[in-house]
């Protein structure tokens, strides 16, 4: 209740802020000369969000919080564009679908605390069968390395179509993120940034052969091995040549790991040999 009464009075602020300036603008139409409502930074953007002109990215987990996020912002004529996290959205899918909101998840994540108890991996495919725009993200930079991998598991976890599990992390995130125009799918038009497998996107077998960011060549494994082979080459090369100068440096031995030596005095306390030793 204490964040729903949070958000609820900051955006009553920010209507009455936008009110403030509507009747500035109007009474300069009209001639008068009228003092402008003292600009504050933080009314602006919960101005924006109120007409519309920012998106609305809510953190959440709960089936309860999400509901009453969505019911305020219908309170206010706006709605949430995108949840994140979502782990319990499954259980209010078809309100998810009504409100219009997307939701962008943790895949298979859960029980490691309180509010991811119910999190459930069927809760992708739930909420793409009634209708929700879903995607695949993560808090974790490691994970999100591997996503295809990720989107693969839904298509264990809900029976999702190949089609529809790569959605997750190509098409379904640039939509929520209103770059869909430009990234996202394969299309005329659109930024040519490609990855070529050398296997299944979604095999932990496969491995990247080629990287596109916008039509040019990122990433080449053949050209990388190669060039990896002529630098240790040329690595070898210089070593070799460094060894044959005058008064050349030669490489130190291994450091020798030295074992202290304990004494009985170290000892207090502890057993040697059966019996215990301690000082006098």
């Amino acid at each position: 209740m204490g964040v729903e009464e949070t958000i609820r009075d900051a955006f009553t602020q920010g209507r009455d802020y936008i009110q403030k300036w509507d009747a500035y603008e109007a009474a300069k139409k009209l001639g008068d000369n009228p003092m402008p409502p003292k600009r504050d930074l933080k009314l602006e953007a919960i101005a924006d969000v109120l007409k519309g002109k920012m998106d609305i990215h809510s953190h959440c987990y709960r089936a309860d919080e999400i509901l009453m996020l969505m019911r305020l912002c219908e309170e206010f004529g706006i709605r949430v564009h995108t949840l994140q996290h979502v782990l319990e959205g499954y259980k209010v899918a078809p309100e998810i679908a009504k409100h219009g909101a997307s939701a962008s998840i943790l895949p298979d994540w859960w029980g490691y605390k309180m509010e991811a108890n119910d999190a459930i991996p069927f809760n992708a495919a739930v909420m793409t069968r009634h209708g929700v725009v879903v995607s695949i993200h993560s808090d974790s930079n490691e994970h999100a390395r591997r996503f295809y991998q990720e989107a693969g598991k839904m298509m264990k976890y809900g029976d999702l179509t190949e089609e529809e599990a790569l959605r997750l992390v190509t098409l379904n995130p640039a939509i929520q993120l209103r770059l869909d125009k430009r990234i996202g799918s394969i299309d005329v038009g659109k930024d040519a940034d490609l990855v070529l497998f050398n296997g299944h996107p979604f095999s932990v077998y496969s491995r990247p052969e080629v990287t596109m960011i916008e039509g040019e060549v990122f990433f080449d494994r053949k050209k990388d091995l190669e060039m990896r082979d002529k630098i240790a080459k040329e690595k070898k090369d210089l070593i070799e040549r460094e060894k044959k100068l005058p008064g050349a440096v030669q490489p130190t031995q291994p450091a020798q790991t030295i074992i202290p030596t304990l004494t009985e005095d170290d000892l207090d306390g502890h057993f040697h040999d059966g019996k215990a030793i301690r000082k006098p």
